[in-house]
């Protein structure tokens, strides 16, 4: 048999069902005409719809060089192909197919609703031509539609979803499968497997008007590296997860989400390491605590499945549909280059911006206030995100900030809003992070660090005004969403 496995959002070797299942089928199968290549399609206007960032793209081109190799290791081709969009993908795997006599292709789920439909439309392509179609569930540990509640529908709140999904779960039963060499394989060419195709280089780079230098060196892309460093964070730092998540001014949390959000580790490998033979239950409450994050990307996967609309800009929430943004368009750039006069706010983006990544406890701080205190629609701070993020998920992305516009599944009512002087003197009390970020404020004594507007020497500091008063817009804000959920039908 020969077969083909389609490489997407699963950037990895180790821990790869449908790789896993290619390899195994060929393995199994008889005749001497035996072989396997893998396929990863460059979709640029594709990207470019979907604002992936060019952050994101490098680490996708710098993670294939590595794969190459890694996939090189098992006697595995991978093919790397131009096209524009998805809709090209059925004629492109189809010619692939008929040129190397491939009978059958493998791939990954994805269930993003554009990713459904290209897959649909590879699965008929195919199937109209004698080629069989094999999707493997392999992005969560329980696939959508395998966690419900008892009324047989998809869980609309995180809690009973989390408790579900721990009452199924059963540690003996995580496996992470790491893959065997192929003994033969007929269309691995030894002296070609290394080279990548000469069309593939950074010009392949879809730029989306970032303002950082889209540098990665940042991030390993070797499979060693990226597996220590889940295992210093497993062993050294998961224990205070819980009390050092929300501080931007240290290294608290995993980022390990670049990885995740590529694929190029599983979510399995990660809860196999950080319980290390243990049951959740015996787990720390930092330990827990990240279990818990795990699960949110998880139940955010399930949501888009069930909830196709969320992929179409949709509120989840059906009368956020009556909310009318009342925000000055143009406050929407001071936002975007952290020029809103917040400290806590500005720092954040300047760190989005330069680096491609922003810490958690940030994004939700920055969401409120767009959403908020700036009254503008929640869409163009999650499009903007996943233009300047490497580790740009949509999922996960558009989860967040439905949850802090309190427009989504189980997101936080729309009268709790962030205070971002609060949130920043409680996060960041002495303003390491803010004045590593604005340089500008390092004059500025820690009480005022957060509102150095009121310091009686704020004018001569090189920083703007706040663009607004923030118990102003708070009480516009509760007018706003409440105007909207009383005009519910």
């Amino acid at each position: 048999m020969r077969a083909l496995v389609w490489l997407r959002r699963d950037l990895r070797t180790i821990d790869n069902t449908a790789l896993i299942r290619a390899m195994d089928k060929v393995e199994q199968s008889s005749g001497a005409n035996k072989g396997l290549i893998a396929l990863f399609t460059v979709t640029q206007k594709q990207w470019q719809e979907h604002a992936v960032s060019a952050m994101q793209q490098q680490l996708i081109f710098r993670r294939l060089q590595a794969l190459t190799r890694e996939l090189a290791e098992l006697k595995v081709p991978l093919h790397i192909e131009v096209v524009d969009s998805y809709q090209d993908c059925g004629s492109l795997i189809a010619q692939l197919c008929e040129r190397m006599s491939i009978e059958h292709v493998f791939a990954n789920s994805d269930y993003e609703f554009n990713e459904q439909q290209r897959d649909e439309q590879v699965k008929s392509r195919l199937e109209s031509d004698n080629i069989g179609f094999t999707l493997c569930a392999d992005k969560c540990v329980f696939a959508p539609g395998s966690i419900l509640n008892k009324q047989g529908s998809y869980f609309k709140v995180f809690t009973p979803f989390k408790n579900s999904w721990l009452q199924r779960f059963d540690p003996a039963q995580l496996v992470v499968r790491k893959p065997v060499a192929l003994a033969t394989n007929g269309l691995f060419d030894a002296r070609q497997a290394l080279e990548l195709p000469s069309n593939i280089d950074d010009s392949q780079v879809v730029h989306n008007n970032t303002t950082h230098n889209n540098a990665t060196e940042n991030w390993q892309v070797d499979t060693q590296s990226i597996i220590n460093q889940l295992r210093l964070f497993s062993f050294q730092k998961a224990n205070n997860y819980h009390d050092n998540r929300d501080v931007p001014s240290i290294k608290g949390t995993s980022q390990l989400s670049p990885y995740l959000a590529l694929g190029m580790l599983s979510v399995r490998q990660c809860i196999a390491r950080l319980l290390n033979g243990r049951h959740p239950q015996q787990l720390s409450e930092g330990e827990q605590t990240w279990l818990s994050e795990l699960i949110w990307r998880e139940f955010y996967q399930h949501l888009i499945y069930f909830q196709p609309k969320l992929c179409k800009g949709a509120n989840f929430v059906a009368w956020c549909n009556n909310i009318r943004w009342q925000g000055d368009i143009e406050h929407l750039k001071s936002w975007q280059q952290g020029t809103t006069g917040y400290p806590i706010v500005d720092a954040a983006m300047k760190q989005l911006n330069q680096t491609g990544w922003m810490h958690n406890r940030l994004r939700m701080i920055v969401a409120s206030f767009l959403s908020k205190d700036l009254l503008l629609d929640w869409r163009f701070g999650e499009r903007y995100f996943m233009s300047q993020l490497v580790d740009g998920d949509f999922a996960a992305n558009n989860g967040g900030w439905q949850w802090s516009a309190s427009t989504g599944c189980d997101a936080q009512p729309y009268f709790r809003i962030f205070n971002p002087i609060s949130q920043g003197k409680k996060f960041d009390p002495q303003g390491e992070f803010v004045k590593q970020w604005l340089p500008e404020l390092q004059s500025v004594p820690d009480k005022y660090i957060h509102s150095p507007w009121l310091w009686e020497e704020f004018a001569s500091l090189d920083y703007p005004d706040p663009i607004v008063d923030h118990k102003k817009q708070r009480q516009r804000a509760l007018q706003m969403y409440k105007e909207a959920k009383n005009s519910e039908c």
